[in-house]
């Protein structure tokens, strides 16, 4: 970040420094579109440019910002999602979460950006908007992260089988649709004649199935009795990261093999 934001500040008047206040104003400009107002289409439009043109944080961009290039184009956007002004509100501030918590360097990872870009490129509609529903959590509902990081690797899965045109039931856990993605590509342990790559490979398996155990532990999808067990930002963080590379690996084998 730099260049490209001071090529966009010398655009308008009285543009913030930071990006965090760009960030702020670029989502502020397009609430006031959405809740009755005009604002500046020339300043959306600098501010869009410079945040697309910047690699990374252009896939935590909300992604009605990726595809309207003016205000009247959000507007067309905006107007289906909600049809009043405070619907629209929550859409837009819940968008934009990713980005601004990644310009606050709320707890995210450099891998975050490439396992975004990634989930987008793979589905943008679906597996991309679970993995920044997890990365926006991490801080502020560990246990709700948790049980994403378990959605997210169940969707990817669940994704890579419709694509080869194989059944699973709306029974099958986590554990079993990833053995099931892993043997479509040839992933599972028993599929390897090295020992190193068994090895490696049976770890995954391992790690997903503790993702698992660990979401019935202690995530959000069910109530528990007794002493609960305190679920901490960096048990989220741990989670979504494990989950989220264990999705990286899995998208770029399928990309490559399909």
């Amino acid at each position: 970040m730099g260049l490209l934001y001071e090529m966009a500040r010398a655009q308008i008047e009285d543009f913030p420094d930071s990006p965090l206040e760009q960030a702020e104003m670029l989502k502020n400009i397009l609430i006031a579109r959405a809740t009755g107002t005009s604002p500046s289409d020339d300043h959306y439009k600098a501010l869009r440019q410079a945040f697309i043109e910047d690699a990374a944080v252009k896939p935590l961009l909300p992604g009605f910002v990726r595809t309207c290039r003016s205000l009247q184009e959000f507007w067309g956007y905006i107007k289906e999602q909600s049809g009043n002004y405070q619907g629209r509100r929550a859409h837009i501030y819940g968008a934009f979460r990713p980005l601004l918590d990644f310009l606050e360097g709320g707890g995210r990872t450099p891998a975050d950006a490439t396992i975004s870009d990634a989930l987008q490129s793979f589905d943008a509609a679906g597996i991309h908007v679970v993995w920044e529903k997890a990365l926006a959590r991490r801080q502020a509902d560990p246990e709700g992260a948790i049980t994403i990081a378990r959605t997210l690797l169940e969707t990817v899965c669940k994704r890579i089988l419709d694509e080869a045109g194989k059944r699973y039931t709306d029974t099958e856990e986590l554990p079993k649709l990833y053995h099931m993605a892993a043997e479509q590509m040839n992933l599972a342990p028993n599929q390897q004649s090295e020992q190193v790559f068994k090895s490696i490979l049976g770890s995954c398996q391992n790690v997903v199935n503790m993702l698992a155990s660990l979401r019935n532990k202690i995530g959000d999808a069910h109530g528990r009795g007794g002493t609960p067990v305190q679920v901490l930002p960096r048990h989220a963080e741990l989670a979504v990261n494990l989950a989220g590379s264990a999705c990286l690996f899995l998208v770029a084998t399928w990309r490559k093999d399909a």
